[in-house]
């Protein structure tokens, strides 16, 4: 497909989001430079980027081989990588989202009215809403190694479930990926089907993000830069099978971990968003979503996203109504409806293992150039 077209239109009234970067490489030369430097300093071997402005995709390129070997694979636009917790966003919260506008999903219903699993001795447990799992405020902890201790899927959730609360609900807001693990299976129970087939069909599908999928195919694995050199748990390179530990005992498919995606999925799915919604949602629903709450003080949660805090990952130009995520294995996603714009940049800063944390240097320095050289040519 030529750069200046585009890209097919799979709903009818979606907007068009037109492929424009042909110019990308002097457009963006200075956010590209500092991707380029993090890869020589061995920030990540890989990455991905996306940017849509203006309902235009104005870059869309890949840097990088799949490890720090000179023969390893180049990266490539059409490489997949583990979004690690962008999947709290782009399918967990997305399918809460129209959970709740088709009336099936209650902000305010107790976890335990619909996980039972979840009622314990602690009374406390029973105050914990839909809303606290969303906005990371019902007291759960942020991380537990439950896979060191469940081997199945059932294990582990049984495990998840009965995770003892770390605060009381409602108290402090905690990112807690048990929650999401939790919420996950909430909304299974919700829907009446698993994730990742509600995701596909309601989701991935309408939004034409052909590439974006739990436990890519044998066939794709190829296509995919490891996130491990898994020594401990696993004992062998994590390519092509999600990186986070729990949701691999869990099958690959878990509300906080698991999607595979390409960066111009995640642009289409940025453009939904910054299109209120459209074809999948309503504006108020995303309104609503990704405005942060009011509630534990201080807290810059929305629901299932995050918003700009300072200083935050998004870089300080972001406005303060804008929504996004990041995921462990060095991936984010920020989308700003106020100027048009979403950034999509996605690594495996986690090969070979996870103790490389200079992604938090890179991912503001990156969006705020990008920022800067949308303003030169605006």
């Amino acid at each position: 497909m030529p750069l200046n077209a585009t890209l097919p239109d799979r709903e009818s009234g979606f907007s068009f989001l037109v492929r424009n970067f042909s110019a990308q490489d002097d457009r963006f030369c200075s956010a590209f430079s500092i991707l380029e430097t993090a890869i020589a300093a061995r920030a990540f071997p890989a990455c991905s980027l996306a940017v849509t402005f203006r309902g235009e995709l104005v870059a869309h390129k890949a840097l990088g081989r799949f490890t720090y070997d000179p023969a390893s694979p180049v990266v490539t636009t059409a490489s997949l990588f583990d979004l690690a917790s962008l999947t709290k966003v782009v399918a967990t919260t997305a399918v809460a989202m129209i959970l709740y506008e088709r009336g099936l999903l209650d902000l305010e219903a107790p976890v335990a009215a619909i996980v039972l699993e979840f009622a314990n001795h602690d009374g406390r447990r029973r105050e914990v809403t839909l809303r606290m799992l969303l906005a990371h405020s019902s007291g759960l902890p942020v991380y537990e190694k439950l896979f060191l201790r469940a081997k199945t899927r059932e294990d582990l959730l049984q495990a998840a479930f009965t995770t003892p609360l770390a605060a009381a609900p409602g108290a402090r807001a905690e990112y807690s990926d048990i929650g999401f693990i939790i919420l996950g299976v909430v909304l299974e129970r919700l829907a009446d089907e698993s994730l990742d087939a509600f995701c596909q069909r309601e989701i991935f599908g309408p939004l034409g993000m052909a590439n974006t999928t739990f436990n890519p195919a044998r066939a794709l694995k190829a296509s995919i830069p490891p996130t491990d050199d898994d020594r401990t748990f696993r004992h062998r390179i994590i390519q092509g099978e999600v990186q986070d530990e729990n949701a691999s005992v869990l099958g690959g498919i878990a509300g906080h971990a698991g999607l595979f995606s390409t960066a111009e999925d995640l642009a289409l799915f940025a453009h939904a968003m910054l299109n209120s919604g459209h074809p999948i949602l309503r504006p108020a629903t995303v309104e609503l979503f990704s405005r942060r709450e009011s509630a534990p003080e201080g807290t810059s949660r929305a629901l299932g996203w995050d918003t700009p805090s300072a200083p935050s990952q998004s870089g300080k130009y972001f406005s303060p109504r804008s929504f996004g995520h990041l995921g462990y294995t060095g991936t984010s996603l920020w989308i700003d409806a106020e100027r048009q714009l979403s950034i999509t940049l996605l690594t495996n800063r986690t090969w070979p293992d996870c103790q490389n944390e200079a992604i938090k240097q890179v991912r503001p320095a990156f969006c705020d150039a990008v920022i800067e050289d949308l303003g030169k040519r605006a």
